[in-house]
């Protein structure tokens, strides 16, 4: 089983996808190609998604049994002691919005939780 995600991606990767899975949803990709059609599939993916993003999961003898892959996701896949686990950026290194020039300070509390 094989499951392809896009995310803002080109119109015409979708049309190629369904060359060989179902698109059981916008953007959700499902199916059973072999190995070596997979890794094809994956790099036009790769290859075409533009300003998208995709993550491919499908099966495979392992603990878990199943892989993932990402491609231009915040979130990475990362191996802990033959575990593959999601590593998300900390709340910390994302920018919050700064107030615009000329709000008040009410305004500022409201939307910021504090003022300056």
């Amino acid at each position: 089983m094989t499951v392809i995600v896009l995310t803002q991606c080109p119109v015409g990767l979708r049309g190629f996808l369904t060359r060989w899975l179902l698109e059981i949803s916008p953007g959700v990709f499902i199916g059973g190609p072999s190995a070596r059609i997979r890794a094809a599939l994956w790099a036009e993916v790769k290859q075409y998604a533009g300003i998208g993003r995709a993550l491919l999961a499908y099966n495979t003898d392992n603990e878990q049994g199943f892989a993932f892959e990402t491609h231009d996701h915040k979130w990475h896949p990362v191996d802990l002691e033959g575990l593959t686990l999601i590593h998300r950026p900390s709340a910390r290194t994302t920018r919050q919005p700064q107030p615009q020039p000329g709000w008040s300070k009410a305004s500022k509390r409201r939307r910021f939780g504090g003022g300056r």
